[in-house]
């Protein structure tokens, strides 16, 4: 395994920023597996925090393989990263309240600017999804090894 790789202040706040990211893991034969995850917290020493909610695909393919990588792009700014490394999972019963608080208060955070722009007349929600998800079943503790700039070369 590589030693985590230190991440700059620029990479931790963007990704605080996100509403979701893309988690890869690599399916039984070889092929990527994305799926959409919450981030809970990344630090600048190279570990992130993903509560995941389902025992699925992405649960299976973490067991056979621990390679991962996450990406998130913000399109409006055209700047991403990719990130790279390995993952450990952690059982539900076994996250910390810390962990679990930081969490529901990422759901209460995004319901509330739902319900905010709703009032401003924006869009009309009916429903708000983030309500109807089920308790975390795990969560994945990713050491970064490598961060890919994903912003074009002009742009930077």
């Amino acid at each position: 395994m590589k030693q985590e790789k230190k991440l700059s202040l620029d990479v931790v706040h963007f990704f605080h920023r996100q509403g979701f990211i893309i988690v890869s893991t690599v399916d039984e034969n070889g092929y990527p597996h994305n799926s959409c995850k919450g981030l809970v917290h990344i630090d600048e020493d190279g570990l992130v925090y993903l509560i995941d909610l389902y025992r699925g695909s992405t649960y299976r393919n973490l067991e056979r393989d621990p390679h991962i990588s996450i990406t998130a792009v913000d399109e409006h700014k055209f700047r991403g990263y990719s990130l790279k490394g390995t993952s450990k999972m952690v059982p539900e019963k076994k996250i910390k309240s810390h962990i679990i608080k930081e969490w529901e208060s990422r759901i209460t955070s995004r319901v509330s600017r739902r319900v905010l722009k709703e009032l401003r007349g924006g869009e009309e929600q009916a429903r708000y999804p983030e309500i109807l998800l089920p308790k975390p079943e795990y969560m994945i503790v990713m050491k970064v090894e490598d961060v890919i700039d994903l912003t074009p070369r002009p742009l930077k």
